[in-house]
């Protein structure tokens, strides 16, 4: 197979899964690790993806640019569900607990249905329905009001009046992108604003990030990195991103992702 024909092939696993894997495509292409890589390189050079620990991901867009929800629940979707698996861990039973928008989140709302006695807010569309599939007559679950995004949260007025004078005992959030310099980001400015209150309200704030959100900006920052408690990530994380972050965040958890063999 020729070098454009392997490198088409790989942007078609890209554009389909939002991330591709160095193992997955030895095995899909037949060839040698190396061969993969000089593909990722030339592909990168040509700014058609972005290499990271162990495999690539769609190149970051404009600042402002916001995939909808199905678009982003494709990408790295064992990583988000290992992460989400982690983050409900940390909940406990009994507790006043806020989850914002995102397709991580949404995962994390399927972890806690079981949950007892927990008291939910939420800005996110689908996280309220996966509770509402679930109901307990132990839980109480109130969704903010708002303009809906196309990420389908509610912000504005309405979901800030909503938050504002709320206090939770752990708040989770998801995000955009994560940087050192410009910390825990989204591409919608009425979303950081939202978010922003919800991080006021919560006492313990865990931030669920996939590894392909490290060095991604959005155009408004929700809180710097020094300001999350625990950040539950993958082991996807490349080493420098791993001790940046570790040295910003009070606690760095870092989950081991299912891989498939055979």
């Amino acid at each position: 197979m020729l070098a454009a024909q392997r490198q088409e092939l790989i942007l078609d696993r890209l554009r389909r899964d939002g991330s591709v894997r160095v193992t997955d495509l030895v095995e899909a292409l037949a060839v040698s690790d190396m061969t993969v890589r000089r593909d990722l390189d030339v592909l990168e050079g040509r700014g058609a993806l972005r290499k990271v620990h162990g495999g690539a991901v769609a190149p970051e867009g404009a600042r402002t640019e916001e995939p909808g929800f199905q678009a982003k629940s494709t990408r790295m979707a064992a990583e988000k569900r290992a992460i989400a698996r982690a983050v409900a861990d940390l909940v406990e039973p009994h507790s006043a607990v806020g989850l914002s928008a995102g397709t991580t989140t949404a995962l994390v709302a399927e972890f806690l249905r079981e949950t007892p006695g927990l008291t939910v807010i939420t800005n996110s569309l689908h996280v309220a329905e996966v509770f509402h599939r679930a109901e307990r007559p132990d839980r109480t679950v109130a969704l903010t009001g708002g303009f809906r995004t196309p990420s389908d949260a509610l912000v504005g007025p309405l979901a800030l009046a909503s938050v504002r004078g709320i206090n939770l005992d752990t708040l989770v959030l998801g995000v955009h992108g994560m940087h050192e310099r410009a910390g825990f980001t989204t591409p919608n400015l009425m979303e950081s604003e939202t978010n922003r209150a919800l991080v006021e309200s919560a006492e313990t704030l865990v931030v669920a990030a996939d590894s392909s959100k490290w060095g991604t900006v959005g155009i408004s920052t929700i809180t710097p990195l020094d300001r999350c408690d625990v950040l539950v990530t993958d082991d996807g994380l490349a080493p420098d991103a791993h001790r940046t972050l570790h040295d910003h965040v009070r606690s760095l958890v870092v989950t081991d992702v299912p891989r498939e063999t055979g």
